[in-house]
């Protein structure tokens, strides 16, 4: 007889696409009766070695019961997966359920397992990889993928048998982070191990995921060879553009033109005098990266010839995609899955390019006309058009543009490079396959790279970014400006899950994972060019000097506006010579009272050069010895034409072929406005006491009076069907839905197994049972109503306190149901009056791409009218917790703000812990919010308080890993 499980249907929600160790994609999913032939030809690509390490015995070839065996499955007692590339088997991987014994099994009906008969949870695994893929990471991959599936369908236990010789599919078990048992037996290797992840397991996941993606976007970004396809007949448009910025940037590789409107007799383009040829297939040797320039329509054949001919990535130039509506998107995601097919990761499309200014590569893959001067700035952006601005803004900023190759070559790149040239910039237009994350991925280990800077419109992936953005932020800073922040939507050329999270909280979540969020691109450029080459401060105290008072003034009120602590301004007068600003800056620099130094200057009376103005402050900061050279330097200046050029060393006798580099080889960043260089200065210190906190990250406390094994159990409870649905039949509104509202009584018992308090209401339907129930729970007393519309609005009048007898409540009674309406549509209740102190706010709610959010505020017109409310990501640590109350603007009223005592934050805390626990624990809860908490002098009171549960979202990052599926 079948089982029950013979009836499952193809699990579409298993197929993924990976990157693999190499870089390169492919795909996994799950292998079906169709598959038959290309399981016959990948055993037939395998070696003698592999079939016998597999079958434990010579095994030449598969028997046509071997190929029906491994092609039919129920897919939930026999799973079989295979990673893809093309349309070829690259690799397989199977589960075949076993019992105590070792023997087959299935997993019981559900009458079988009501009777008390435990399913089999144990599985026998193995492995095949196609020996040309060996190293590539696949198995790793695919054991991931294996054991989702196997949790999914309920077995928690994997078994593999090993020959002792085949070391490295031992490796791929052993290093996979899973808590395991091994054993030897008969000269066979048998390991066991758990498939719950693990903390191990799961760094292990992710660090093979960065790894990965990191070197998949070097592959981009250092091709040997380049085909730029699309490259014009004539002169002029997008491919010919193209493939001249790639000639005059100087690229160390080859460069191939590929039109197939070419004439048959023409190998050579000219005047640009590289090779010419109809099509990729014409090409001798490889090609690893191709710059697509063809209209949307002919891309899917070019993608097809790149994929045949072994190229590793793609930049799609051209437009007509998801930004131009429906149509658009379809083509785009046919794109995306066609380059992955081939394990080509895609830049674009309606991209604006990539470039790397690395000597040794020199590419600039992209529709700008100069190849930017080598630096430490990574620069990613979304936009073409915030592309070009940024590349034109960083040149304005005294660096230049690289000289194109040629007669002068490229011998003066090293006295220009520096302050704010470039190590790499990738901007992906409708980024459908690259995004950000994978940039992330890249600078975090990137040598080359000490800023990374980055424009989003949209991000896709929250949880991830802010988990990757918080790695890199640890060894360098990420500075982010967001576009479409109050429009609610992405940018129609980008496919991302939406989010429900307002912008406030993105803010407060990318300031929780280090980000530094500016507003403007201004402030990018401005932030970037301050981190790139200064040292970070060691706190907020700034000198400031200079030849101007007025300018002087202008920049303390700027760094009291910015939260930093200025010292009173030192005036050198008009009269200053470049003497006296060196001999200002190093005595503040030598100052211990200070941590930075902003330089004013207005243009001065006299015949003193501004060069000479540039030298003097540039060598008093490269001299400055002890910390003083550890502090960060820089000027704001008035109409000085040339300073800003000449403070960052593009007048160096280094940028003359063979010179040697100045002995003042320090760069300072000059500003327009004072308000610009404070900016940031400011964010430079935020930076840096985020980067010294995080060198003592805080801890998740332990309560010993938890209970979350109750609290699972009444969530079961809770959410299981209605009483006579088949036991599939979802809960109520399913994932996706709102869930269902706990009543009071359940919130409170949900809360307290976390020892979480609610202050009793009782109901009060007429005057009668209002003085029974104040009797019952002692004076004096507060009646308010629990209808939603006048729930917390405090501002209608709606709420009676410190009623302090029968009479004084009978009297408000009858006020409220006068004023507001009948008593049963108010929903009138009773409680007993709590300590006075501060109404405040938590709330917990989980957003499918963020993940769960912990909010707090001020309770009231604060938070619901001036916004004032601060979110950190759960599970929140106690550091979190203590920055969450004081982030909020009105945080002095809970600290005794004139006069007032303060109240017991530590309480605060502790609640806000408990409430993070609870939905890190049980991510059932989506939702948890508490109104008011009166937090007193010592203690706090929580009346009010609702709940809704839900089934949980996926949480794709816990999952294995996957780029993002289309």
């Amino acid at each position: 007889m079948p089982s029950p499980s013979d009836h499952h249907a193809y699990p579409t929600h298993w197929e993924a696409d990976v990157v693999l160790r190499d870089g390169g994609t492919a795909q996994i999913r799950p292998i079906t009766p169709d598959d038959a032939q290309r399981l016959v030809s990948f055993y037939e690509h395998v070696s003698d070695e592999s079939k016998y390490y597999r079958f434990f015995a010579p095994y030449p070839r598969l028997s046509d019961r071997d190929v029906h065996r491994f092609t039919h499955h129920d897919y939930v007692d026999r799973v079989g997966l295979a990673a893809t590339v093309g349309d070829e088997f690259i690799a397989t991987v199977r589960f075949d359920r076993i019992d105590e014994n070792g023997l087959p099994a299935h997993l019981p009906p559900p009458s079988e397992a009501d009777a008390g008969r435990a399913p089999a949870d144990e599985a026998e695994v193995a492995f095949l990889v196609q020996d040309a893929h060996h190293g590539r990471g696949v198995a790793s991959a695919l054991l991931e993928h294996i054991g989702a599936v196997a949790r999914e369908r309920g077995i928690r236990r994997f078994a593999a048998e090993v020959l002792p010789a085949n070391t490295k599919m031992i490796k791929v078990f052993t290093d996979a982070g899973y808590t395991q048992k091994r054993s030897f037996d008969d000269g066979v290797v048998r390991l066991e191990f758990d498939l719950e992840p693990t903390d191990r397991s799961v760094a292990v996941m992710r660090a093979r995921e960065q790894r990965a993606e990191a070197r998949s976007v070097q592959r981009l970004l250092t091709p040997g060879s380049v085909a730029v396809i699309g490259a014009g007949r004539a002169p002029g448009g997008v491919g010919r553009t193209a493939l001249r910025n790639l000639l005059d940037g100087g690229f160390t590789g080859r460069v191939h033109a590929v039109n197939h409107a070419f004439p048959e007799d023409r190998t050579r383009l000219d005047p640009e005098g590289v090779p010419a040829h109809r099509s990729l297939r014409e090409i001798d040797g490889p090609v690893d990266l191709a710059v697509v320039a063809v209209p949307a329509a002919q891309v899917p054949a070019v993608v097809a010839d790149c994929g045949e001919h072994g190229v590793q990535g793609l930049v799609v130039l051209s437009a007509g995609y998801a930004e131009s509506g429906p149509e658009g998107r379809d083509r785009q995601r046919d794109l995306v899955r066609q380059a992955r097919t081939y394990g080509m990761r895609v830049i674009g499309p309606n991209a604006f390019g990539i470039i790397n200014t690395a000597e040794g590569v020199r590419l600039n893959a992209s529709l700008s006309p100069r190849l930017p001067v080598p630096g430490r700035i990574g620069l990613f952006t979304q936009s073409g058009a915030i592309g070009i601005a940024l590349l034109s803004g960083l040149h304005r900023r005294g660096a230049g543009l690289a000289r194109p190759t040629g007669a002068e070559g490229t011998a003066g790149l090293g006295g220009l490079a520096g302050m704010v040239g470039l190590s790499t910039f990738v901007s992906t237009g409708n980024r459908a396959d690259v995004s950000g994350n994978d940039l992330l991925q890249y600078w975090y280990e990137d040598p080359e790279t000490d800023v990374a800077l980055m424009y989003l419109e949209s991000i896709g992936n929250p949880r991830k970014f802010t988990r990757l953005a918080r790695r890199t932020a640890a060894v360098k800073p990420v500075v982010v400006v967001k576009g479409a922040r109050h429009s609610g939507s992405a940018p129609t050329g980008h496919a991302v899950p939406t989010t429900r999270i307002p912008d406030a909280t993105v803010s407060d979540l990318l300031r929780q994972a280090g980000v530094l969020r500016v507003d403007t691109v201004t402030q990018l450029a401005d932030a970037g060019v301050l981190l790139a080459s200064q040292p970070l401060p060691d706190g907020p105290r700034v000198a400031i000097l200079g030849n101007s008072e007025s300018l002087g003034l202008l920049t303390y009120d700027a760094c009291l506006t910015e939260g930093l602590s200025p010292l009173p301004p030192r005036d050198l007068t008009t009269a200053a010579a470049p003497e006296d600003f060196h001999h200002a800056l190093t005595g503040a620099l030598g100052d211990d009272t200070c941590d930075a130094v902003v330089v004013t200057a207005i243009p001065w009376v006299g015949d003193a050069r501004t060069a000479d103005l540039a030298a003097a402050v540039r060598r008093a900061a490269a001299e400055a010895p002890g910390r003083g050279a550890a502090k960060p330097v820089a000027v704001v200046h008035l109409e000085v034409p040339g300073l800003a050029e000449a403070l960052a060393g593009a007048g160096d006798p280094a940028s003359e072929p063979g010179a040697a580099p100045p002995a003042e080889a320090r760069r300072i960043p000059a500003y327009p406005a004072a308000e610009r260089a404070v900016r940031a200065l400011a964010e430079a210190v935020r930076y840096a006491r985020w980067r010294r906190e995080a060198e003592e990250p805080g801890r998740v406390p332990e309560y010993d009076d938890i209970d979350e094994a109750g609290a699972a159990a009444d969530i079961e409870v809770l959410l299981a069907p209605p009483q006579g649905a088949p036991p599939e039949a979802p809960a109520p509104d399913g994932p996706g839905g709102t869930g269902i509202e706990l009543s009071a009584a359940d919130t409170q018992r949900l809360l307290a197994r976390y020892g979480v308090s609610v202050l009793p209401a009782l109901p009060a339907p007429d005057p009668d049972a209002a003085v029974r129930a104040a009797g019952r729970l002692g004076y004096p007393v507060a009646l308010k109503p629990t209808a939603p519309r006048l729930r917390h609005r405090t501002d209608l009048g709606g709420v009676r306190l410190d009623l302090g007898g029968e009479t004084e409540l009978r009297r408000a009674y009858a006020e409220l149901t006068a004023h507001l309406g009948p008593a049963e549509e108010l929903g009138l209740v009773v409680q007993r009056m709590a300590p006075r102190g501060v109404d405040t706010v938590v709330r917990a709610a989980i957003d499918p791409g963020a993940g769960a959010v912990l909010s707090f505020g001020l309770a009231g017109a604060p938070s619901e009218l001036l916004g004032d409310t601060a979110h950190r990501l759960v599970p929140a640590t106690d550091r979190d917790a203590a920055e969450l109350i004081r982030s909020i603007r009105t945080a002095p009223l809970l600290f005794g703000w004139r006069g007032s005592h303060p109240v017991d934050t530590a309480a605060l805390e502790e609640l806000l812990l408990r409430v993070s626990r609870l939905v890190d624990d049980h991510p059932e809860v989506v939702a948890v919010d508490l109104e008011p908490v009166v937090v007193a002098q010592r203690g706090l009171s929580v009346l009010g308080a609702s709940a809704r549960l839900a089934p949980p979202p996926v949480r794709t990052d816990l999952g294995p890993r996957h780029l993002p599926a289309y």
